[in-house]
């Protein structure tokens, strides 16, 4: 944050300050413009919190998305810049509204997918966007916030390379005795079992399991648990995990409401059979973070420290990621809805002999699965973990409230992960240190 905002409180701009350009996203919480500032031609992201829905005045979740950005200072995490707001008017109906202002991203990964004619990671690019995502979750949960919603549409992209966690809404404080919060949290599809079996207490695996389901996601150009509901989804977690029982989840038969969505049919797990084309470390990792149960999955350091950012091809480097045209989920979605409007106005316009008219072509219709899109938020010291070497250039839903309570500002994580490639002879470097005993522990107030 520069000196000048700093001195410039927030909420004491005026959004006329700003030039929107295009809308970028839309959601719950609201809209998402593209906009320019007027004074420096910044391009920026303001997100315009939606109040109409309030009786008790400003939304918790923007409360609570402002109070954690503002602590919050990382490389993978977006920047909040600022607040500014917006006078009553006969256009606004007499309402005054409040923005938040954000480092302007590129695109989002749900928003790169949907574009799968034109976006075709290699795996080398596919590493380096999940080690980025591994890096700002280990910082979160070093700092003790849980995300609560790690999807495609909430990992920003810029066009060089680097991602960043965003829209912490239903983001919250935790601590290492484990409170009682609400298990309405991760878009379904990501929403990892215990939440769905009714868990209250519960940790930063929720989040880990969402990582799991975003590399298998890269891997296989597809939703791997796209659940109609929540039922729907379990059924779909179990057929690929397995049924649960004492002996791989020893907690599983305390949960609220395991007796009544317990399957009547026993399914055994079959990750490795079912993604068997993965390479074997990618196949370990997903096979770790998509572990049943919560206390036995991988954390985000030790997810740092798995062979799969070890062994070719390395991760690249940011910047050797090639850049693509902008696009985000709500954009895509707009297309895709354009061209359904093109294929019937082709069905109505057919000329002699039922030879179809001249019309425009429409756009290719991408095949990956539609999700819910959320939109934005912040940066600091960069993530003190280690780096894998690069491979060198290539070519080619709702929640608890939080404590109002202001969270210490988190200081720089102390993770420090091994440096160089494990060597090629068969010895193995130590195993890793537990990390999360040294995390800095800020209790709630």
């Amino acid at each position: 944050m520069s000196a000048q905002q700093k001195a410039i409180p927030w909420g004491s701009r005026s959004v006329d300050l700003f030039e929107k350009i295009e809308q970028i996203g839309e959601g719950t919480y609201g809209k998402v413009y593209l906009a320019r500032n007027k004074e420096t031609q910044e391009q920026v992201a303001l997100k315009k919190i939606r109040m109409d829905n309030e009786k008790e005045g400003f939304p918790i979740t923007a409360i609570r998305e402002i109070k954690i950005l503002k602590e919050l200072r990382h490389e993978n995490v977006v920047q909040l810049k600022e607040i500014v707001t917006s006078k009553a008017t006969k256009e606004n109906k007499g309402e005054a509204s409040i923005y938040m202002v954000f480092e302007y991203m590129d695109h989002d990964l749900t928003g790169l997918m949907l574009n799968d004619g034109q976006w075709m990671p290699t795996a080398a690019h596919i590493k380096c966007y999940m080690k980025q995502l591994l890096q700002g979750l280990h910082y979160c949960h070093s700092n003790n916030v849980l995300h609560r919603d790690i999807k495609g549409s909430n990992l920003l992209i810029s066009n060089r390379g680097q991602l960043k966690l965003a829209d912490f809404g239903l983001a919250r404080p935790f601590t290492e005795q484990l409170g009682h919060y609400t298990n309405r949290v991760i878009t379904l599809w990501y929403r990892p079992p215990e939440l769905l079996l009714g868990a209250v207490q519960y940790g930063p695996a929720i989040d880990m399991w969402s990582v799991g389901c975003i590399l298998a996601e890269l891997l296989t150009k597809r939703a791997i648990f796209p659940g109609k509901n929540e039922i729907d989804q379990l059924d779909l977690i179990f057929k690929l995990c397995g049924t649960p029982n004492e002996d791989v989840w020893p907690d599983v038969g305390k949960l609220p409401w395991w007796k009544t969505f317990k399957p009547s049919k026993v399914y055994k797990r079959c990750i490795r059979e079912t993604f068997k084309h993965f390479s074997p470390d990618a196949l370990d990792l997903i096979d770790k973070l998509l572990t049943l149960d919560p206390k036995k999955r991988i954390t985000a350091s030790e997810a740092l420290d798995s062979e799969y950012f070890w062994t070719n091809p390395l991760p690249c480097d940011p910047a050797d990621i090639p850049e693509f045209p902008t696009s985000h989920e709500f954009q895509a979605k707009k297309r895709k809805q354009q061209m359904h409007m093109t294929g019937d106005a082709l069905k109505r316009q057919r000329g002699p002999g039922g030879a179809p008219m001249s019309v425009p072509n429409p756009p290719s219709q991408p095949k990956y699965p539609n999700q819910q899109n959320n939109y934005y938020n912040n940066n600091q010291p960069p993530y003190s973990g280690r780096n894998p070497p690069s491979s060198g250039p290539l070519k080619g839903p709702p929640s608890a409230p939080m404590s109002t309570g202001r969270m210490p500002a988190p200081p720089p994580s102390n993770y420090q992960g091994r440096s160089q490639p494990p060597p090629p002879s068969n010895s193995r470097p130590p195993l890793p240190r537990d990390y999360r005993s040294s995390a800095p522990n800020h209790q709630q107030k």
